[in-house]
C-alpha cells in the first residue's frame, strides 16, 4: 500500500482535501476526475460497498492501524493513503475529521430521469432545498422508508455534497437519484401522478384513500423557508398536508419527507 506521511500543508497530491472547494472538485477541472469526498470509515464502506472507485484516502496516523485498515485494505495499492497527526489534518482541511478518515471518491455517471421511473413505484422529488443536513436526511429517510429513487431540482444542494453524504450515513449511495431535466409534470409521461406537500384551500390529507391507490406516485418536497413555487403546485397532481397539532403549521423538510414516506409507501 501506498502511504505518505504529510509533513507540510503544500504536500503534493493532498490538494483535493485541502485547497479546492467542492465545486472544483466536482467540475474535473483540476482533477483529472470529477471527485467527491466522503467522511467517516462506515460511510467510506457503504460506498464501496455500492461499487463507488476511491482516488485517495487521507487518515490520521492512529487509524492506519486502526479505524482506516480494512478500508486500506479493500482500496488497492494504486490508490494513496496520506496520513499525519490529527492537528496536521485539522490544519490541512479546516476541521477536525469524523473518526479521522476522509475518501476522495470519484463521481458517477447519473442515470436519466427515465432510468430512475423505469421500475419505481415511488420517488421523491426535492425541490429548491439548499440544506446540506436536509439534504442528506431526506435520502437517509427514502432508502430507509421504501422510496425507489429521488429527483431533484437543478437549485437543490448536491447530494455528494461531503456533509450531505455524512448526514445521510451513506444513504446517497444506497439510492439512485439524479437532476430533473424539465418541469415536473414531465413526470406524468412516466406514469407517475405528482403529490405536492403544501398547505393550500385545496390540500387533501396525507391519509386520503387516493394517494395510497395511485400505483406510481411522485412525492414533491420544497424547502421549509419558502415552501414549493406556487407554480409548481399548480402543475401538481395532488396537493397534500400533514394534519398538524396544538397550531403548529408545518414540519421541516427532513422530518415532513419521513412522514409522507413512512405514510404514502407501496403496501403489499
Amino acid at each position: 500500500m501506498a502511504i505518505i506521511n504529510i509533513t507540510s500543508l503544500t504536500a503534493p497530491g493532498v490538494e483535493v482535501f485541502s485547497k479546492l472547494t467542492e465545486a472544483q472538485l466536482r467540475s474535473g477541472h483540476f482533477t483529472d476526475k470529477s471527485i467527491f469526498i466522503a467522511e467517516s470509515p462506515k460511510v467510506i464502506h457503504v460506498a464501496l460497498n455500492a461499487g463507488y472507485k476511491p482516488t485517495a484516502l487521507l487518515c490520521e496516523q492512529r487509524h492506519i492501524t486502526g479505524d482506516a485498515t480494512g478500508i486500506i485494505e479493500r482500496i488497492g495499492d494504486e490508490v494513496p493513503v496520506y496520513t499525519g497527526s490529527r492537528e496536521m489534518l485539522a490544519m490541512l482541511t479546516g476541521y477536525t475529521l469524523t473518526r479521522g478518515v476522509l475518501c476522495a471518491i470519484e463521481r458517477p455517471t447519473l442515470p436519466s430521469v427515465g432510468e430512475i421511473c423505469a421500475q419505481a413505484k415511488r420517488i421523491a422529488v426535492i425541490h429548491g432545498v439548499v440544506d446540506t443536513t436536509n439534504i442528506g436526511a431526506i435520502f437517509r429517510s427514502a432508502a430507509a422508508l421504501g422510496i425507489d429513487g429521488i429527483v431533484l431540482s437543478t437549485d437543490s444542494c448536491d447530494p455528494l455534497n461531503r456533509r450531505s453524504v455524512r448526514v445521510s450515513m451513506g444513504s446517497v449511495f444506497l439510492i439512485p437519484w439524479t437532476w430533473l431535466d424539465g418541469p415536473l409534470h414531465t413526470l406524468n409521461q412516466y406514469g407517475f401522478k405528482t403529490a405536492a406537500l403544501a398547505l393550500t384551500d385545496q390540500s387533501i390529507s396525507i391519509d386520503d384513500p387516493a394517494l395510497q391507490a395511485e400505483p406510481r406516485l411522485a412525492l414533491v418536497l420544497g424547502t421549509e423557508g419558502d415552501g414549493l413555487p406556487h407554480a409548481t403546485i399548480a402543475e401538481a397532481d395532488y396537493v397534500v398536508r400533514i394534519p398538524m397539532s396544538h397550531q403548529v403549521d408545518s414540519l421541516n423538510v427532513a422530518a415532513a419527507s419521513a412522514v409522507a414516506f413512512w405514510e404514502l409507501r407501496q403496501r403489499s
